[in-house]
């Protein structure tokens, strides 16, 4: 059996190993398009933060790890998948054949579509290449211009900091991670980063870069000029499909795929950042990108390679984020639901928050920042769809209660 994996990321990676164990007599290909031996895309801010060094961001320490496993590592791009012949079309032209396919690509950046965004001392904060740049570049007093504070702009703050960068974050949406936070606890994240020194403005975007002699230019849209040494793009990120153009696999946001993994089309399979599957609350297919969710899609998926036949529960939205010693944590519809009830506790003279959504008689969502204690319980509760019962309108009255909630809940179930 010839299995071929696109991605050597933690979603590949774990698929690869994976078959090893299941099937010791199959052919294993993973394609790595970066031309790295593979990393995690995660520990990207901790080589920033200088905590670790780019061994540690590898994620098998091993170099002859893929060796003594028989897997073979192709330094190589895809370019095509021609899914009737059942072949990988690289953009050297080698066309490799296959038996099963994963395709775990994960994410690309999106691109700014702005004037001198292919500038020198441009550039986006997403591969070890891109780490390196940067690390080369910011020294104390470096002034850093940065587009974005979503996820990604977040993390990679403390690393800029800790280097001594004289930071300044452009927020179109006028909110710090938006998409994974209420306003009050986005507002409470951009005031604790200005308070170390991190100027943040919001409402605005870059409207072009320049070069400025040695440095760059940046006009914002509110006409405002910033000089910076370094332009750091981080504005989201996108599945890496593209090569996929043609092929019959069925794509909406992501790649489509069952509860096996399986795409619309036999022995094409998808996990992780490409992947587009149905959650665990409501069977909604979305895009779930986080490293957890890979690494499970990734599992079941290569025992459906295999031969086996086992099911993905669906996905949580799940996010935790560490900004410059800040932790915040958001779990499931943290947005709430129409109709649904809610409650917030605000303590913003000491950086903690706490909100909580209901679903009828279920906690369907759940913010934190500025705390981590029992935070689990809060997953708990919102994956396991557990009926609080009396404890739903003692949590409306006290939401602080929410560990006291998930013991007697569970003790209950059990």
């Amino acid at each position: 059996m010839k299995h071929i994996i696109i991605g050597a990321g933690a979603a590949g990676i774990t698929a690869a190993e994976t078959l090893r164990k299941l099937d010791p007599a199959a052919h294993i290909t993973v394609l790595d398009g970066e031309g790295e031996l593979p990393y995690a895309r995660m520990a990207i801010p901790y080589l920033l933060s200088q905590k670790i060094g780019e061994d540690g961001a590898r994620l098998r320490r091993d170099p002859d790890h893929y060796r003594k496993h028989r897997i073979d590592l192709i330094q190589g791009r895809a370019a095509a998948v021609d899914t009737a012949a059942t072949t990988v079309r690289l953009a050297d032209g080698r066309a490799l054949p296959y038996d099963r396919l994963l395709i775990a690509t994960g994410s690309l950046p999106s691109r700014e579509q702005v004037e001198g965004i292919d500038l020198p001392g441009v550039h986006s904060c997403w591969t070890l290449a891109d780490a390196r740049a940067i690390m080369a570049q910011v020294r104390p007093g470096t002034r850093v211009v940065q587009m974005g504070a979503g996820f990604v702009g977040c993390i990679i703050i403390q690393g800029l900091v800790s280097r001594g960068a004289d930071l300044t974050i452009l927020v179109r949406s006028g909110r710090m991670v938006s998409r994974m936070m209420p306003p009050k606890a986005s507002e409470m994240i951009g005031r604790w980063c200005e308070s170390r020194g991190v100027r943040i403005m919001g409402k605005t975007q870059t409207a072009r870069i320049e070069r400025a002699g040695n440095s760059l230019k940046v006009t914002t849209t509110t006409g405002e000029t910033l000089p910076a040494d370094l332009y750091l793009s981080v504005v989201g990120v996108k599945p890496g499909i593209d090569f996929l153009a043609g092929s019959g696999v069925a794509i909406e946001h992501g790649i489509v795929v069952d509860a096996h993994m399986r795409t619309n089309l036999p022995g094409v399979f998808a996990a992780g950042d490409v992947a587009e599957s149905r959650d665990c609350l409501y069977g909604k297919y979305q895009i779930n990108a986080i490293q957890p969710n890979a690494v499970e899609q990734a599992r079941i998926a290569a025992v459906n390679m295999a031969g086996g036949d086992t099911s993905f529960v669906g996905s949580l939205a799940i996010n935790v984020l560490d900004t410059l010693g800040l932790v915040s944590c958001s779990f499931g519809q943290w947005q709430g639901e129409e109709g649904g009830e809610s409650v917030e506790l605000v303590d913003a003279a000491h950086h903690r928050y706490l909100s909580l959504q209901f679903g009828g008689e279920r906690l369907i969502g759940a913010t934190t920042v500025g705390q981590t204690d029992h935070v689990g319980a809060l997953r708990g509760l919102i994956q396991g769809r557990v009926p609080l019962g009396a404890w739903r309108e003692r949590l409306l009255a006290d939401p602080s209660q929410f560990m006291s909630a998930y013991l007697a809940a569970t003790e209950k179930i059990a």
